[in-house]
Parts: C-alpha cells; structure tokens; sequence
C-alpha cells in the first residue's frame, strides 16, 4: 500500500523543454530568459489552466504538467506550439498516459519517465505521443498523426509505440475530426463524491431515456469509448438512450488511493453517481461482476430501477460457490495479478486477455493488455479481484420485482455458462437468452453481436 500522503492514480503527462537551451543561454542569457517567461506568462500557463491542467514543476528550460485526460493534454500541446510559433524558442514536448506516484511535492513513475523520452524524442517545435495516447485522442482530435513505430529508450525495457502529430487544429478540442464520432455520441465526463468521500469519475452520452451501466473488473472512460473491445457497444446503447457509466474505485479515472474497496462501497458508488447526474428511473445494465452490483441497488433502491439487463453476470464470487476448484483458481490468480500485473513483459496479463476474449485480434488483445496496465495499479488489481471473488447476492435474487433479462454465452471461459443460468432460475419471471460464443466480451464481429444487440434494444423498447 502506498505511504501515508503518498498517492498513486493514471495520469495524462506532458513534458516540454527548450530545445538548444544551453546554446541560447551562451549566445544571450538575458534575452532567452526574457523569452522563456514570456513563453510561460502569454501561452504556456493560460493554454495549461483552459485545458484543465496543472503545472507539477518546472526544470529550469522546461516543464512538466499533468491532465486528468489524454485529449485535454493533447490538446494543450497542440495549442501551446501553435501559440509559440512567434517566440525565438524551440519547445519538444512528449505526451504520456500513464501510472504516477504523487508524493505532494511531484509525481514519479513510468507515466512522467516515458514522458521524458518522447520529449527527448521530439524534433524542435514537435509533438510525439506515446501509443496509448494515440489510441484515445485518434478520433477526437482534429490532427493528422504519423507512425514512428517501436522505440527503444533509455532505461525502459520494453519497446515504446511512438506517433507524432503531424498537424493540429485550433488546439481546443471543440470540433471532433470528420471521421470522428458524431457530435451528439460525445461524451461528457465529471466528478462526484461517494459517501466516503471518495471522488468517483463519470461519464454521460447520447440523447433518449436514461440507461445506466454498473462497473464491471476494470475501465477508464475515455480509452473504453475508443476502444475496438468496448466501443461499439456503448455506441450501440448510446444511439438510442443517455448512457450514465462510470469508473469504480482505484481504477481509471477515479480515485485509486482510497480506504475501502468493497461491494457495499461499490453500490454506494453506483448511488452517488445516479444522484450526480439526476436519473430518477431508469432500466440498469450489469456486465460480468457488474450484474451483482445490479442486483444490490435494484433491492436497495427499488423506485430508482424500472428495468435489469444481466449479462455474462453470477451472483456468487469464485470464493462462495463451495467448490474446491473455484477457490484454487481464484488464489492462483490473484498470485499471478500481484507478481505480473505491472511488469512491461505482458505475459501475466495475457493470461487474462485470452480467458476474457480468446476469439479477438491481435489489434483487440494488444489494447487490452494495455488496458489492464495502465487503468489500475497491480495493489488495486488485488483489491478489486479479491472483493469480486467474495461476491455473494444469491440471497437477493428472490427478491427482484422489476422484468429482467439475462444473456450468457455457451462457452464464456471467465463465467461459465452455468453461472448464468443459476442466476436466471432464481429471479422470478427473468427471460434468459443463451448466446453462442466463446468472449466474455463480445465483440463487434461476432455472430452473436446482432442478437445481442436485439435481446437488449428490444427489452428496453418494451418499457419505454
């Protein structure tokens, strides 16, 4: 666990010195330092506070910030050199999303490290932004980008995927690209606290009545709406409805450094983020552990549900169904998430990626190992896997009183089809549909995407 007062989150970076500083310096100190602050007082400081930035330090002939997004740190790259185009100074900036540490004073980590290289990277007057970075912003920003392929830097083990933006826009992020989603699919993310205080971020799209998403393992709002694992399903569910989701505790954009993580803390979470956004009634979306915490607040909040769509969903953890089997697998993976979950080398993690969609693409299981990585901390990953395993609202499913639909896939290699089942026998009146496929995940090319799609939008249309 971290130090008290020590912090741990996922961070948008962007690093930025003075290209040729000590040569400007020899040439003419007193003209380059007056050049240098004016670059801060008439561009860099106001671009940093419109784009929702903070100034960690400066280095002397450069600095570093951070974003709570990747476009907004994009953005402000692209906004700060076209605004210094007229200074007598050269600025590299390099843009990372990654896991800081944050001791109060600055942030450390592999987020601010690689930051470093792409800025060390970066021609004069140049932009380069890490892969990760490259697949959030791809579709939201009104640039061309360039392919530099896979770097090898110093003291980073592994290859870094390199892009560097070859053109920008006006740096604000108003207007999406013309190949960008259409303006009224962009989603709109803000903050709310949770009964303990913790800051949850959340995020709502679309037009139509309401729809809410329970969390499910792990997620980060903005890279799950561009991805090609989850992003035509929120489309799909934002066309015709406002989509409300949300990141859960220690993971994605909310808080990671927090005192609780447990089921009831997550429900709780689901109840902040509803009041947030002011949904009175609305039909409820559980995917995988996320149907158990569906189960939870329709019995807790009955007026606020009208109706459940479970998906791929158990209502007992991997530590409550009273077999051997299940309990030895849980222990073997939780060793597995705290000895690999952070390393470069993706095998550990691989391991998840293949049970969660054995039948995706290599483009697919690349962004999901990245995923895993970079939207949860490995101590957080224990955390939450642990509470998962403990799962147990058997108890409740009785007790639900709103329709009910449950799909399952035949062959899901993370819940077994049975689980499903179980869970669909014991809520009265519940309709199950089983799916054919292997994907807990099902994804965009799958046979059983189009009646996946038509189960859903079908049960809603009833109660609309």
């Amino acid at each position: 666990m971290p130090e008290a007062g020590v912090s741990r989150r996922l961070t948008a970076v962007l690093a930025a010195d003075i290209a040729g500083y000590t040569r400007l310096m020899e040439h003419d100190t007193e003209g380059t330092v007056a050049a240098w602050h004016a670059a801060r007082a008439e561009v860099i400081d106001p671009a940093i506070a419109r784009h929702s930035g903070r100034i960690v330090k400066h280095t002397g002939d450069g600095f570093l910030a951070e974003f709570a997004t990747a476009q907004d740190a994009v953005n402000c790259a692209i906004a700060m050199q076209d605004g210094l185009k007229p200074n007598a100074l050269d600025f590299r900036m390099g843009v990372n999303l990654g896991d800081v540490i944050d001791d109060g004073e600055d942030i450390h980590g592999e987020g601010v490290n690689l930051a470093a290289r792409l800025e060390g990277l970066a021609e004069p007057g140049g932009i380069l932004i890490s892969g990760m970075v490259f697949d959030a912003v791809r579709n939201r920003i009104d640039s061309d980008f360039e392919d530099l392929g896979e770097k090898t830097v110093k003291h980073v083990s592994a290859p870094l995927r390199v892009w560097r933006i070859v053109s920008g826009g006006d740096g604000g992020g108003a207007e999406p690209a013309p190949s960008a989603v259409p303006d009224d699919l962009q989603q709109d993310i803000r903050f709310c606290s949770s009964a303990d205080g913790v800051t949850i971020a959340y995020a709502t799209v679309g037009q139509g009545p309401p729809l809410v998403k329970a969390p499910n393992w792990m997620s980060h709002l903005e890279y799950d709406w561009q991805s090609p694992v989850w992003g035509h399903l929120l489309r799909a569910l934002a066309q015709n409805h406002t989509l409300l989701r949300f990141d859960q505790r220690g993971n994605g954009l909310s808080d990671w450094q927090v005192p609780e993580v447990s089921f009831d803390s997550m429900v709780e979470d689901m109840a902040a983020v509803v009041e947030a956004a002011g949904f009175e009634r609305f039909p409820l979306l559980g995917i995988s552990q996320g149907c158990a915490y569906s189960i939870a607040y329709a019995t807790r909040y009955p007026e606020k549900v009208s109706r459940l769509v479970l998906y791929g969903g158990f209502a007992q953890g991997l530590m409550q169904t009273g077999r051997e089997a299940d309990a030895q697998r849980a222990e073997t993976e939780l060793q597995m998430i705290a000895q690999g979950w952070g390393q470069n080398n993706p095998a550990f993690r691989q391991y998840f990626t293949s049970s969660f969609v054995p039948g995706a693409s290599k483009e697919q299981m690349d962004w999901f190992n990245e995923l895993q990585r970079n939207t949860v901390s490995p101590e957080n990953a224990v955390r939450l896997r642990t509470m998962t395993n403990n799962i147990d609202v058997g108890e409740l499913l009785a007790g639900i009183k709103v329709p009910t639909l449950v799909l399952h896939c035949r062959d899901d290699g993370i819940v077994p089809f049975e689980a499903g089942r179980w869970m669909a026998a014991r809520i009265p009146g519940a309709r199950f549909v089983a799916l054919e496929g292997q994907n807990h995940l099902i994804l965009e090319d799958e046979a059983s995407w189009p009646r996946f799609l038509g189960e859903v939008r079908g049960f809603l249309g009833e109660g609309a």
